[in-house]
Formats: C-alpha cells, sequence, structure tokens
C-alpha cells in the first residue's frame, strides 16, 4: 500500500477506474429523544459516473481552497483516498473538517482507512487545529470504524452539515 498528496490537476474522473464504492447497509444509528439507537434501515450504496464527476469537483476545490486530498494506492490503483478541508472553525477556532474518507470495496479491513484518517488527523494538527469534525454515513460499520479511531459525538455541532446531511452522525476526534 501507497499514499500520496494529491494534486489538483492529478484528480480526475479516470483515478477512480477501479474504486468501487458499495455499501450494502442494514442498520444505522439514529439519535431519538437524545438517545443513540439502532434501527433496521436497509439501502444499498453504490456510486456512479455522475457521483464521481461530483466528487472530482468537490476534491478539487478542496484542494484549491487550502486543504488536502490523500490518495491510498494497491497494485498502483486508487483504493482510497481522504480530504480535510482548509480553514478552521467552530466556536473556539478549533476544528477542521474531515470533509470525506472512503476505502474501495476491495479494501475494507486493510487498514487503509486507518493510515487515511492518520494522515488527515497529522495534517489537520499540522495546520493548527485541536480537533478533527467529521459529518459521518450513520451506517453501523461506518460508525464502528470512527469508534474505533476513537472519535466521540461532537461538543459542536455544524450546522451546515447537519442541514445537508440530517441523518449522519456529528462526531469529532481529539488531535493531541
Amino acid at each position: 500500500m501507497e499514499w500520496k498528496e494529491l494534486k489538483a490537476e492529478e484528480i480526475e474522473i479516470i483515478l477512480f477506474k477501479h474504486f468501487n464504492r458499495y455499501q450494502n447497509v442494514t442498520r444505522c444509528w439514529r439519535k431519538i429523544e437524545g438517545e443513540w439507537v439502532i434501527k433496521d434501515i436497509a439501502f444499498l450504496e453504490q456510486w456512479g459516473e455522475e457521483d464521481y464527476k461530483i466528487l472530482v469537483s468537490c476534491l478539487k476545490n478542496t484542494v484549491s481552497k487550502g486543504g488536502v486530498v490523500f490518495g491510498a494506492f494497491a497494485d498502483g490503483y486508487l483504493k482510497g483516498f481522504a480530504s480535510v478541508e482548509g480553514g478552521i472553525f467552530g466556536r473556539d477556532k478549533e476544528y477542521m473538517d474531515l470533509s470525506c474518507i472512503h476505502v474501495s470495496y476491495d479494501q475494507r479491513g486493510s487498514g487503509m482507512g486507518k493510515l487515511l484518517f492518520r494522515l488527515c488527523a497529522d495534517w489537520a494538527r499540522e495546520h493548527g487545529a485541536k480537533k478533527l469534525y467529521i459529518s459521518a454515513h450513520s451506517a453501523v460499520e461506518s460508525q464502528a470504524f470512527y469508534k474505533a479511531m476513537g472519535c466521540d459525538e461532537a461538543v459542536e455541532y455544524n450546522n451546515e452539515h447537519v442541514e445537508k446531511e440530517p441523518c449522519d452522525c456529528q462526531l469529532e476526534f481529539v488531535l493531541s
């Protein structure tokens, strides 16, 4: 497994040719009356060409606005990526936004997600953040990953994220 910081000009749709964003979701976390519970919520997530076009635009925007995108490769193919937005936010100006982290279906469980998470945490710390903010998919498996990484429910919610993805779990990771 290899990784590198991606430049804007490297982020093109062809980069994702061997990337499979697939997830068969059967259970999700939901906050009901102040308590977190697991609900039977089933759907299939499979990105198509339009999703990748939007992704490319978003990732290029991240880099152009002072953020970072890391790519992880197996056998020369992109199999994971993660991004942190530039700029610090929050009431106490302590958060940086871990805007995405995805590992191709065929590489899950390989340690690639942990590597990408740590790269993002290190980058955010080096750029003045005290915490990573994560608006994370509520699937049980996704939340298990973030819990294993040491994330907790965010002390301060980012309303922009909550409005955009109301079913996401709002998390934070304290950078030490």
